[in-house]
């Protein structure tokens, strides 16, 4: 009986254990829906699922962690651009757009595994007390930084803080035996938004603006004027690469160009109803001629300002077809110091063009686009971009433009892939051109310093035959001198040594004036300019 009864046992207990988990689950239900009768699969559901989580999941967890890692999925089902900034992220998300940070006030590479001072901002707390550019930083706060295999991220996190709070920062200097030891008080440090302003020829003026911020249409009105007392009737605003920005600057911008009443553009959304924005009666710089050069990194307020001119035929647009954002996006901050930028609404040109390109596919194509337009053929060939009827508008005097996505320019100017080598790839690859630009200039920083302008240090250079010294420094660091490389794309790394050197010694006022040599865009700009085109005549 008991040898029978033991057989039976493991039998018996299975079964009490299948009854004991129907029967669990069965009280479970019973018992959380009894004590919560509201919660329901009805109506909001990721609410009801966060608050059965909290009440009724196995393990304590952190709702707030879990929501604040939900929410970028959830937004990711609306469009591209409607993104959520935690509120880590935020104060250097304001600092950028602001067109301030607290900082020490210095611009570093990291070299060789040490932070190398490329340039001290003037009147900003390490200027002030004696720091240099060429100089290294070892440590900061008594922590060993060279030799560690720092990041640029931690150095950004060692070196700025709050405005009046300190950081100790070791130097060592060339020609010093002992370390210099500096206590720097953080203070606000300018991010400039107009990265150079300069005079081409006699008559024309180039402006880089590289992103819209708060600063940008005093920076922007100050280089016109200073170009304007140095003679200029032509300006060539360059907006490649500018990633957009703040919609008041570049509205502003966009006005001192139009008569009164010219449209700048109009936004309208499900809950907002439509917004002309007019130029009022400023034209400060009606006698300008205007040049805007645009490529596919222009994006937002770059192709605002780029579709106002060309609708109202105020200017000729040069480039390559812009990115293609035109969505409003509202940022609604909460408690916490993080916030939603939640698009509300679209962009319009004033001939009533959107600039928001397709996004029905989802967002990893949409980010795509740029691969795909450069396998078409688009960076290479204008004839490879194609327009359906239904996307032509037309501008205030008759020409015909396109919408469907970004501003296509009244002059295509292809990528330029001349002088490209396996030899100049192996060379861009090891960061090797800027790598010893900074180190001749480190080396010859007494000699240098004796030149003031882009000209004297470009014939300087080329006299020293700076190229033949970094070809044997390249092969040292293990691209071997290719003599069909080399005269392939000797000219590209000539100019682009002295472009850096010049940078590394008096800014971008040294480097763009040099670099425009191998500028095709820009190069073709000022072939335009100077060819006094109506236009209206451009592009019929």
């Amino acid at each position: 009986m008991n040898k029978r009864f033991s057989l039976y046992i493991p039998l018996f207990l299975t079964v009490v254990f299948i009854a004991g988990v129907g029967i669990g689950n069965f009280l479970g239900e019973r018992s959380l829906f009894s004590r919560n009768p509201q919660i329901s699969p009805s109506g909001n559901k990721m609410n009801t699922i966060l608050h059965l989580i909290e009440k009724a999941y196995v393990d304590s967890v952190d709702i707030a962690a879990i929501i604040e890692k939900s929410i970028p999925g959830v937004l990711e089902n609306l469009d591209p651009h409607t993104s959520y900034i935690p509120a880590r992220d935020m104060q250097v998300v304001e600092e950028e757009m602001q067109g301030n940070f607290s900082g020490i006030g210095v611009q570093f590479n990291i070299m060789q595994d040490t932070i190398m001072i490329v340039d001290v901002i003037s009147g900003g707390p390490s200027a002030t007390l004696g720091i240099q550019a060429g100089d290294r930083i070892v440590m900061v706060n008594d922590s060993l930084v060279a030799g560690t295999g720092i990041k640029n991220e931690d150095v950004l996190k060692l070196l700025r803080g709050k405005k009046g709070t300190h950081v100790k920062v070791s130097i060592q200097r060339k020609g010093f035996r002992n370390i210099l030891d500096f206590d720097i008080v953080r203070g606000e440090i300018p991010i400039y938004s107009v990265d150079v302003s300069y005079m081409i020829d006699q008559e024309t003026g180039f402006i880089k603006v590289s992103r819209f911020a708060e600063t940008t249409y005093a920076e922007f009105t100050d280089a016109m004027k200073k170009l304007d007392k140095q003679g200029a009737s032509r300006m060539i605003i360059d907006l490649r690469g500018n990633p957009g920005g703040y919609l008041n600057a570049v509205i502003r911008m966009v006005n001192d160009f139009l008569e009164k009443g010219d449209t700048i553009l109009y936004t309208q959304g499900k809950a907002q109803p439509k917004k002309v924005f007019s130029a009022n009666s400023l034209n400060a710089w009606a006698g300008k001629q205007i040049f805007v050069l645009i490529d596919e990194f222009s994006a937002s307020a770059s192709e605002i300002f780029a579709g106002a001119i060309q609708d109202n035929d105020r200017g000729i647009i040069i480039g390559r077809r812009s990115f293609g954002k035109g969505l409003v996006q509202e940022q609604i901050p909460f408690s916490d110091g993080s916030a939603v930028r939640l698009t509300v609404a679209r962009y319009f040109t004033p001939s009533g063009r959107s600039i928001q390109k397709s996004y029905e596919n989802g967002n990893e194509k949409y980010f795509a686009d740029l691969i795909n337009r450069m396998v078409h053929g688009e960076f290479e060939a204008v004839d490879s971009i194609h327009f359906a009827d239904s996307l032509k508008y037309q501008t205030r005097k008759g020409r015909t433009v396109y919408g469907g996505g970004g501003i296509m320019p009244d002059i295509f100017v292809p990528a330029d892939t001349s002088g490209r080598s396996d030899y100049f790839e192996k060379l861009y690859q090891k960061m090797l051109i800027s790598q010893y630009a900074f180190q001749y200039t480190d080396q010859h920083r007494e000699e240098l310093a004796e030149m003031t302008t882009a000209q004297e240090i470009g014939n300087y250079l080329e006299k020293a035959g700076v190229l033949n010294s970094f070809i044997s420094y390249a092969a040292s660091r293990g691209v071997p001198a290719d003599a069909e490389g080399i005269r392939a794309s000797g000219h590209i790394i000539n100019t682009q040594l002295k472009a850096y050197i010049a940078r590394n010694m008096i800014g971008d006022e040294g480097f763009y004036p040099i670099i425009q040599q191998i500028d095709k865009t820009l190069l073709k700009a000022i072939e335009i300019s100077r060819q006094n085109l109506l236009v209206e005549n451009v592009g019929k």
